[in-house]
């Protein structure tokens, strides 16, 4: 059934954002999603999930080195269906970064991607999600604490979103909730899926000795969309358990 609340995901035509996508489509939910490369795999959600309710998703192109205006985009976001509801800062780049190969262009890559855009769109949306009593979530990771090694700017990046969602739970408050997902092992980094001494490595410190599902993510983004009026600040470990052993 239909409801008249829209959700703006960046980064939401692969992975943990195209499960997400997906999930609170089937919730209700009118979903935007932005992409950048992946051209193909947005028009394909895109196409789909209109297939199963007529005008019920948009999708826009984003490239975040290039953004110059966020107010001009979030307008342009926001017309698609007169309003929007739930901001969920998923987009996200994940390399290695070691210290004698760091470089400007590696800094601005992974930060204006995975930090800035999520601090911006939370500007540009405050307003309209001031007015609909609306929450952001921005998607983490477990491994802001302790850091993966060799990974310094995305550490970084990730350790920056989760203390930018406990300053806005604070600036935001009483009108927006603010509130954090750190996934675990939910789904192999690409140069991981083929090394299985290293996933059966992984496994065997999640007491859960199990990889999640990014549905696992979208069902913890629809809870605190939908059935968290008295939580603001918080972040949720979806891991397995794997937090305890690290």
């Amino acid at each position: 059934m239909a409801i008249n609340k829209t959700v703006f995901i960046t980064g939401g035509a692969k992975r943990i954002g195209l499960a997400t996508a997906k999930y609170l489509h089937d919730e209700g939910y009118n979903i935007i999603i932005s992409y950048n490369k992946s051209n193909k795999d947005a028009k394909k959600i895109f196409t789909e999930l209109n297939s199963y309710r007529q005008n019920s998703c948009q999708i826009i192109k984003i490239d975040f080195l290039s953004i110059k205006d966020y107010e001009s985009i979030s307008k342009k976001i926001i017309k698609f269906f007169g309003r929007v509801d739930v901001l969920v800062n998923n987009a996200s780049i994940f390399y290695p970064t070691q210290i004698n190969k760091i470089n400007e262009k590696n800094w601005h890559n992974i930060i204006d991607t995975n930090l800035k855009s999520a601090l911006f769109f939370s500007k540009s949306f405050y307003p309209e999600l001031k007015k609909r009593k609306g929450c952001i979530i921005n998607i983490v990771d477990i491994h802001v604490n302790p850091p993966l090694k060799d990974y310094i700017i995305y550490n970084i990046s990730k350790a920056g979103l989760l203390a930018l969602t406990k300053t806005l739970a604070k600036d935001l408050a009483p009108s927006i909730r603010v509130n954090s997902i750190s996934p675990g092992a939910i789904m192999w980094a690409e140069d991981d899926a083929k090394k299985i001494n290293k996933q059966k490595e992984i496994l065997s410190k999640i007491p859960l000795n199990k990889t999640g599902s990014p549905n696992d993510i979208a069902k913890a983004i629809l809870f605190l969309i939908k059935y968290a009026d008295y939580i603001t600040g918080q972040n949720i470990n979806i891991d397995g358990g794997r937090k305890l052993n690290m």
